[in-house]
């Protein structure tokens, strides 16, 4: 029996709240010019999205808030209601507790019932991940549409009253590096006209005896006064990593469908900031691809990521049109990534 074709039939996402620049920032923290000229010479991002308000500390916006606007937004450009959904997939590290999963809030929230729900807690690949879900819940045959969903609310673990200058330099990129957000996809095996079709979907754990390159803490109530860093980057090791890795991912994927650099239209990068994306870009080689890039304004909204690239690239691409996402997972180093076809 033939396998039928899994299609993005739409897309949806949400950001938190107005954009807040450079100026903005440093200013609610008290830092100097010379700190915005280093986020601009050493991450490149312009502009971000928090869920948390600055200057009271509250959280204003939740992963389920943001997944459910997500979600509306997908189901309203597919033409569908949450009755025709068969199934949801969530992919985020960020979950908003951890339990209830944020999943079924999304669901409880959209009014989705008897249904089954994954969540799937990793990085930047987490996105990929749940696509993949999603699509072998389709390949099964007994699913019609499938919702998945993307995103991270970083911002949480961002103290308003810290001294910034008094952070180490791995926790310290955080606060610029991140943004927030979600998005949605509704994944269906109906041959719709003009749709996009996964053509291969790609992770890979390829973390087996290196340290992490990023960790997140969780604090109970017997640690949460503890003097241990909430959330580290070792920035220098993803520098070093992610441009090879990317590589290495698109490499893979390209030959295993048989396509050639020159037969990608659309690139879809990591966007972990501006500066590491053109690097990444330049590293991957294919001048002829249309760069799909939102990092800048956005920062890096860690699972939100190909979601929002995807709503920005579907539009654009006409029939026959291909496209490739490249993700990585820095925490435990995954390499992942999917490519699409315009049908």
């Amino acid at each position: 029996m033939d396998t039928p074709d899994v299609r993005i039939l739409s897309v949806g996402t949400a950001l938190p709240g107005p954009a807040l620049d450079n100026a903005a920032l440093a200013r609610r923290f008290q830092m100097d010019a010379l700190w915005e000229q280093w986020i601009d010479a050493f991450v490149g991002t312009d502009t971000r999205h928090l869920a948390v308000d600055l200057e009271s500390g509250e959280i204003r916006s939740s992963l389920a808030e943001l997944g459910e606007t997500a979600a509306r937004r997908a189901l309203e450009s597919a033409g569908l209601g949450p009755g025709d959904i068969t199934g949801i997939v969530l992919g985020t590290a960020t979950p908003d507790q951890l339990m209830p999963a944020t999943v079924n809030l999304i669901a409880d929230r959209l009014g989705i019932n008897d249904v089954p729900t994954y969540q799937l807690q990793s990085g930047c690949s987490g996105a990929v991940q749940a696509l993949e879900l999603g699509r072998q819940m389709l390949l099964t045959g007994e699913h019609r549409n499938v919702l998945v969903l993307g995103g991270d609310v970083c911002a949480k673990h961002l103290d308003v009253t810290l001294d910034l200058r008094t952070l180490h330099p791995s926790e310290l990129v955080n606060v610029v590096l991140f943004g927030d957000g979600a998005g949605a996809a509704v994944l269906t095996t109906d041959p719709v006209p003009g749709t996009a079709s996964i053509r291969r979907i790609y992770t890979r754990l390829t973390g087996l005896n290196r340290p992490p390159g990023q960790s997140v803490e969780w604090f109970g109530r017997t640690d949460r006064h503890s003097d241990k860093q909430a959330v580290n980057e070792d920035y220098k090791a993803i520098e070093e990593s992610v441009p090879t890795m990317s590589a290495e991912i698109a490499k893979e994927i390209l030959e295993d469908l048989g396509w050639q650099d020159t037969d990608v239209d659309y690139l879809l990068p990591p966007q972990l900031s501006g500066k590491m994306t053109a690097r990444i870009v330049a590293e991957l080689g294919m001048p002829g691809a249309e760069e799909i890039t939102c990092v800048r304004e956005t920062a890096n909204t860690g699972n939100a990521v190909p979601f929002l690239q995807l709503e920005r690239a579907l539009p654009q691409m006409t029939d026959g049109d291909r496209a490739l996402c490249v993700a990585v997972e820095s925490s435990k180093w995954i390499k992942a990534g999917f490519a699409l076809e315009k049908v």
